[in-house]
């Protein structure tokens, strides 16, 4: 049976009801009722009066709403109708929503000289998959695809993009065309990014593993907020990303791991020093010395 999960997000407007399985494949935006024609169930969130817009994408229903009411008050009774409709119907959208979603992929720079962001109008994936070397791709088949390319050296696919770091020996004007035409025609055949036994790996550098928020102490509860709402924005759209992984008191030192594009970044230093730590120590006076990549 599915279910919803509501998850808050950074924006106090928008909630998430998540569910446990694919909604759909494409990605749309609502603005208003009019613009509905595939989906009975938008078509009844637009008639409530709170309903400011809809997105769908991959397995959420994002809703914005008017200041007319706090989602406290209403997200509860609004999970239990889209799960109930969700499992009557067998799904969110009637057949218009079969119609085929062009699939556009274009390159972006990153401040790393040696990784490009190819970014695509698709949900790919809604973890951090970073892969170093052919052995890791296993599990990973657009990864693995890609390392059949003698030019790619690391693939980092997060979300709508994918970025990918080239050998030193080729430029990218070389193999820029070639990278675009194998994502696109790969998300096109609706492969999977990864398979059913693929597990994000554990970083060998100082065994790095994702951090659960709920047990840190305040601070570090703190520290990840403003990473989530200040800093990665910027570092994703760089085509990297940014983990919190740990906070010592006694040094005020806090320890992050760099990924995509900002690993092995020749501004990364700087990004640190300019971007990250200055924005904590104002955010949180006297609480912080120094931020490190324990990752490089």
């Amino acid at each position: 049976m599915l279910k919803i999960n509501i998850e808050n997000t950074n924006t106090p407007k928008i909630i998430k009801f998540v569910a446990n399985e694919i909604l759909t494949e494409g990605s749309f935006e609502y603005n208003n009722i009019e613009e509905v024609d595939n989906s009975t169930l938008i078509q009844q969130l637009f008639h409530l009066p709170f309903v400011k817009k809809v997105f769908v994408t991959a397995n959420f229903i994002a809703i914005e709403r008017f200041n007319i009411v706090e989602w406290a008050d209403v997200q509860d009774e609004l999970k239990v109708v889209i799960e109930n409709y969700l499992n009557t119907n067998g799904g969110l959208f009637t057949q218009l929503e079969q119609k085929k979603v062009n699939i556009e992929v274009y390159g972006e720079s990153t401040p790393n000289p040696s990784v490009m962001k190819f970014v695509t109008n698709k949900l790919l994936t809604s973890q951090n998959i970073e892969v170093t070397s052919v052995e890791e791709a296993e599990e990973v088949p657009m990864a693995k695809g890609l390392f059949d390319l003698s030019f790619v050296k690391e693939v980092f696919i997060s979300e709508n993009y994918v970025s990918i770091t080239k050998v030193e020996a080729i430029e990218w004007f070389e193999i820029t065309t070639d990278l675009r035409n194998f994502l696109r025609d790969y998300i096109k055949s609706s492969k999977p990014i990864v398979t059913e036994n693929f597990t994000p790996k554990v970083n060998t550098v100082s065994e790095i593993e994702s951090v659960l928020v709920e047990n840190l102490d305040d601070i570090s509860k703190e520290i990840v907020a403003i990473l989530d709402e200040y800093i990665k924005p910027a570092v994703t759209s760089d085509g990297g990303n940014i983990m919190f992984q740990s906070y010592d008191a006694t040094s005020k030192v806090v320890n992050v791991v760099l990924q995509g594009a900002c690993s092995g970044c020749p501004s990364s230093t700087i990004t640190l020093k300019n971007g990250i730590e200055a924005t904590l120590k104002q955010l949180l006076p006297n609480k912080i010395e120094e931020v490190v990549a324990i990752n490089g």
